[in-house]
């Protein structure tokens, strides 16, 4: 059975991923449990560490020697440590699944540059819901055009570091490049004081931090008259390791390349 190296084991996402490896079937095992420098846990059993009995494998903070003896990694940590990683990997000549938000431009660089080398999936959503809503997103805002308003509202727990979310900008993209539109001219990240009437061109974008939010994602087409609302909800982090688990199985044995949740779910772009 392929092994997969999970990056970043012992966070909140690590923890939901092993649980999902733990439970079966998907066609994966555990292989291999990275963590930083440093880390409390570090040399425990990584099932055991989670309270899911014993794995045989120990949490370590050396990916180049997990990757090797492993087939595929997936990797939730942050966005240096995963650019990082995807370098590792690719120099292993192994495949990765990336997870991680606040990925900018010279993180996805990196990342196209070892997608050049082997395979990766890279999406700030692993949920099969939300990359179908990134979908539907689109047609939507092609079929109603220019004569709504596009405000995206975002709501996520407290200790999350980004915003907005890797997947309200994912989101935000999809509408303003089915609109003919960039977020860079488009963009509109929070209001305050008297900003004016709102433009058309306006594509809003909120972040809310409140206690232990998964992830809540509304898009709003406002028109006159009436509102099309189009609103994810995720109530367990395991919907993302679900996906993610899912993205891993299926990367083995692709080509190189920059991959995303649309390309594994084959719901297109």
């Amino acid at each position: 059975m392929p092994g997969v190296v999970i990056c970043g084991a012992m966070g909140r996402m690590g923890r939901a991923i092993l649980g999902i490896l733990k439970e079966g079937p998907h066609g994966l095992s555990l292989s291999g449990a990275v963590e930083a420098a440093g880390h409390p846990l570090l040399l425990q059993d990584a099932f055991e560490a989670t309270g899911a009995g014993r794995a045989g494998v120990p949490v370590t903070d050396d990916f180049a020697k997990s990757i090797a003896v492993s087939d595929v990694a997936i990797d939730f940590t942050g966005a240096d440590s995963s650019a990082r990683n995807a370098g590792s990997a690719a120099a292993a000549g192994k495949p990765i699944v990336i997870g991680s938000t606040g990925l900018g431009p010279a993180h996805m660089e990196r990342i196209r540059i070892a997608a050049t080398k082997v395979a990766i999936v890279q999406s700030p959503n692993m949920s099969v819901g939300v990359n179908l809503m990134f979908k539907v997103a689109a047609d939507v805002a092609r079929v109603l055009g220019e004569e709504y308003d596009v405000e995206i509202v975002e709501t996520h727990h407290r200790f999350k570091k980004d915003a907005p979310s890797g997947t309200a900008v994912r989101l935000a993209d999809a509408v303003a490049t089915a609109l003919g539109r960039t977020m860079e001219e488009s963009g509109v990240y929070g209001r305050r004081g008297m900003v004016g009437e709102r433009s058309r061109k306006e594509i809003g974008v909120f972040a809310v931090r409140a206690g232990d939010v998964v992830g809540e994602h509304t898009l709003i087409f406002g028109g006159i008259g009436e509102r099309f609302e189009i609103t994810h909800r995720a109530h367990s982090r395991d919907t993302f390791a679900r996906g993610a688990v899912r993205a891993a199985a299926w990367i083995l044995g692709k080509p190189p390349g920059l991959y995303d949740m649309a390309d594994v779910l084959g719901i297109g772009k």
